[in-house]
């Protein structure tokens, strides 16, 4: 089986969910959900405006990705945080959380028009992206690697994929 001890070895970031120091995450995804909202309803919004049609469709995008992103997370944090609190049990989190995608991905470093958005919303897809990737290390530290498989075992859609694994199909016999 394994050593004596293992059964006994808890996980730190497992740990770190399921303590009061899951708090400080907490209150930073949800307040980062929060000046995202912000920032897109007013600040965004003038600045939209006055972009070129070429950033001003990047910034659609991105924005919609952002959004996204941060739903995904701020799902994730409230599942975490209905299990530490005793409302869901971890098998119901696990469960659930199957659900939630943590792989929200950004143009960032492939768009041109990039360096043209404006600077603050730059830096809350910088912000969000960081925070997904601090909570996704954290969901697979917990959970295994759960991000090809949903709660039965099976593989989860991915469209891209589906759409790629068909192309090269066809392709291959054409």
């Amino acid at each position: 089986m394994g050593e004596p001890g293992y059964a006994k070895t808890v996980k730190l970031a497992e740990r770190r969910v399921f303590s009061p120091n899951f708090k400080p995450l907490y209150d930073e995804g949800m307040g980062l959900v929060e000046q995202a909202a912000e920032y897109l309803d007013g600040e965004g919004r003038a600045e939209a405006k006055r972009m070129s049609r070429t950033a001003a469709t990047l910034y659609a995008a991105e924005s919609m990705r952002l959004t996204t992103r941060l739903m995904q997370v701020a799902s994730w944090l409230l599942l975490q945080r209905a299990a530490n609190s005793g409302e869901m049990t971890r098998d119901q989190v696990a469960a659930e959380k199957a659900k939630v995608r943590l792989d929200t991905a950004s143009a960032r470093d492939s768009a041109p028009a990039w360096p043209d958005l404006p600077a603050g919303f730059r830096s809350l897809v910088d912000r969000s992206l960081s925070i997904q990737a601090r909570v996704r290390r954290m969901d697979e530290e917990i959970y295994g690697n759960g991000a090809t498989e949903n709660a039965a075992g099976q593989r989860r859609a991915n469209p891209v994929s589906d759409q790629i694994t068909l192309l090269k199909t066809v392709f291959a016999h054409g």
